[in-house]
C-alpha cells in the first residue's frame, strides 16, 4: 500500500510539472471548475499509473519465485 501511495505522488508529480512545462496559456484562464476537473483526472491517471506499476513489479517478483523454485 504504501509504494502505491509513493508512486501515485511521484506519478502526479511528474504529471503536473508535465502539464507545467507545455506551459499553456489557454489553461491559465479557465475556471475554477475545470482547475479541479483537471487536477482530478490528474490524480486519477497517477492512481492509474501506479496501480500497474504496482501489478507489474509485484506480479513480476512473483514469477520469479515461483521460477526460481
Amino acid at each position: 500500500m504504501l509504494m502505491m501511495i509513493v508512486l501515485t505522488v511521484l506519478a502526479a508529480m511528474a504529471l503536473g510539472w508535465r502539464e507545467t512545462r507545455r506551459n499553456d496559456v489557454a489553461a491559465a484562464k479557465v475556471g475554477w471548475v475545470a482547475r479541479q476537473k483537471r487536477r482530478a483526472n490528474r490524480w486519477v491517471t497517477a492512481a492509474a499509473i501506479a496501480a500497474i506499476f504496482t501489478l507489474v513489479v509485484l506480479g513480476g517478483t512473483q514469477w520469479l519465485r515461483v521460477w526460481l523454485q
